[in-house]
């Protein structure tokens, strides 16, 4: 559910070396935690959340630590954003499905106060449609889309099949992101 805030955070969340960029604009609260915050990527990029993440701050993990793996990961519940990025222009990477690979680069735009009515989390801008999940990470998704998009590639038609009716990488809809936030 949205809540009403005193500072909101405008944030970038840019998926790393894709070409065109994809990206998300977010206003957030300040005092947004990093599973929360991993909760509203999801939604906003358009991932299903059937991986593993996490967030890396420098030489810090942040995430959900197994206890059967000892690795470092710091547990990302109470760790807010606003303890992370203070000023415009500072960063964080927060990778999601770790067999794939996929960074992406969160860059804190703007610290904005808050005004009276304003909710949050909420997307405000963004580019492209998502690649669909266990597409291969990059270099995967990059011949997924030469197939997909040339009707005469011999694995144009298995693409479109396995992608399903709904895909479109040039689709972006802030508005149904926003109606699955408001949800939240």
């Amino acid at each position: 559910m949205p809540r009403n805030l005193r500072n909101l955070y405008q944030i970038k969340v840019s998926l790393n070396d894709v070409k065109p960029p994809i990206w998300r604009r977010l206003l957030i609260s300040s005092t947004t935690n990093l599973s929360e915050l991993h909760n509203i990527i999801q939604v906003a990029m358009g991932w299903t959340d059937t991986h593993l993440h996490q967030f890396i701050v420098g030489n810090e993990r942040y995430g959900i630590p197994d206890p059967d793996f000892e690795d470092g990961t710091k547990p990302e519940d109470g760790i807010r954003i606003g303890t992370l990025l203070k000023k415009e222009k500072q960063w964080i990477i927060y990778e999601y499905d770790f067999g794939d690979g996929w960074k992406h680069k969160i860059i804190l735009e703007k610290i904005l106060p808050y005004k009276s009515g304003e909710t949050a989390p909420k997307c405000i801008g963004g580019r492209r449609g998502c690649p669909p999940e266990d597409v291969g990470g990059v270099l995967g998704y990059k011949e997924f889309l030469e197939a997909y998009n040339d009707k005469t590639h011999p694995g144009h038609k298995e693409n479109m099949e396995w992608a399903g009716e709904y895909f479109d990488p040039e689709r972006f809809g802030p508005n149904e992101i926003n109606e699955i936030l408001s949800g939240q």
